[in-house]
């Protein structure tokens, strides 16, 4: 999207089609769309610019639900976004910690900043993009004054240098509030559609500038899940997030937002509840044992925080593979921090006896997971004879060095 595209799509008949425009989820229906605007007589521009943001928006649902049907976007800044739930538990970080007024650096479209003030904390939102600080603030106006949104650089917009940090007994005394700054670093090209990542050292701000803001300010510092380990400051709480199956972000909290005693966490969100396992550093991994009734695979937040130990001993389970990241155990034991599943049979990793074993099994359904083995589960899959109404996992994995394929049962 460019400025002209902005200015067509800020007017007040292009505002109202867009909101009485129903959801438009497939090329097809964007093109019916099209062809009848057009037929209309309004102009190609103002049609483009309608089409695609209702197709943003249908897009949108997945991440910001009801809230969609009155925000704009673009690709990239949806596609960059934090999901509304996810950052609703930073607004909640930042409120029990005292926080008054968030200075959201890097704010995109705002998914973060909503949040922050839906909980009542005044917002300043900035963003180096001059497209996206406006989507930003049409996104942000109902909040009226309590939010400010700029267009600049998160080095010209940081707090202050401050005096003597006040004792965190001081900052959370009952009306004490505090500032403290949301910093999502640009981590891909800029561009409002196709974007590339780039390697951490061209992070904007730059991640040396982010962390130095973070020894003096309160602050949370989003960054991808991948994130090199090595260069997480000892100082901080790192916190590795999921949200419905799929590993999200790493969030680097510090000063006051930071939990006395915790630097690995792990929070595990699925629908409107999370869990959270936290540790004072990497846990040990638990001893391998030989395969049992059940194997267990920690969700991918537990994994990339390496408190699969602390899992393992929570569900009395040991590891199949000192390398490879599934537990076993003899006894059900369900949990949020892990898929369970109830082993029917352990087999060579050969397709002929495997389809062999399913054929007898009348299992039509399959899902297949691999860890350890060097095999494509789509190339797989059409090897095998996959007949019947039952379902099952195979799970493909390695143990020492040996290739086994376990047939089990999700519990």
């Amino acid at each position: 999207m460019d400025l002209s595209e902005l200015r067509t799509l800020l007017t007040p008949e292009a505002l109202r089609a867009l909101d009485g425009m129903g959801p438009i989820a497939s090329t097809d229906a964007a093109a019916l769309a099209v062809m009848r605007m057009r037929a209309e007589g309004l102009s190609p521009e103002f049609v483009s610019a309608v089409v695609g943001q209702a197709r943003l928006r249908t897009k949108a649902v997945a991440k910001f639900g009801d809230f969609a049907a009155r925000m704009l976007f673009t690709r990239a800044g949806l596609e960059q976004a934090t999901r509304l739930g996810v950052a609703a538990r930073h607004a909640g970080r930042m409120r029990s910690a005292g926080v008054a007024h968030v200075r959201d650096l890097g704010c995109g479209i705002g998914g973060d900043a909503l949040a922050f003030a839906g909980a009542g904390m005044r917002v300043t939102a900035v963003d180096a993009d001059e497209v996206t600080a406006a989507l930003a603030a049409y996104n942000l106006a109902p909040f009226g004054d309590e939010v400010e949104v700029r267009h600049g650089l998160a080095e010209d917009n940081a707090p202050a240098p401050a005096g003597p940090v006040e004792s965190p007994a001081a900052q959370h005394a009952p009306g004490a509030g505090i500032d403290a700054v949301w910093l999502d670093p640009a981590r891909r090209t800029a561009g409002h559609t196709e974007t590339r990542k780039v390697a951490a050292e061209d992070y904007s701000p730059s991640l040396d500038w982010a962390f130095a803001l973070a020894e003096r300010v309160p602050t949370g510092i989003k960054l991808g899940p991948a994130h090199d380990r090595d260069e997480i400051p000892d100082s901080v709480e790192a916190q590795w997030v999921s949200a419905d199956g799929d590993v999200v972000e790493l969030v680097l909290w510090s000063g006051t937002l930071a939990r006395p005693g915790v630097r690995r966490a792990a929070l595990v969100i699925r629908g409107d509840r999370a869990h959270e396992l936290t540790a004072p550093a990497d846990t040990e991994d638990a001893p391998v044992r030989p395969l049992g009734a059940y194997v267990h695979e920690p969700d991918g937040a537990v994994i990339r925080a390496r408190l699969i130990g602390d899992l393992a001993r929570r569900l009395d389970a040991g590891m199949l593979d000192p390398h490879i990241a599934y537990l076993t155990s003899d006894a059900a034991a369900g949990s949020p921090f892990a898929a369970s599943f109830r082993v029917r049979d352990v087999l060579p990793v050969n397709a002929k006896a495997i389809s062999a074993a399913l054929r007898t099994a009348g299992i039509g359904r399959l899902e297949i997971k691999k860890r350890g083995v060097d095999v494509d589960p789509a190339a797989f899959r059409k090897k095998l004879a996959l007949r019947g109404s039952g379902s099952a996992t195979l799970i493909l994995v390695r143990i020492g060095d040996a290739r086994h394929a376990i047939l089990a049962d999700r519990v």
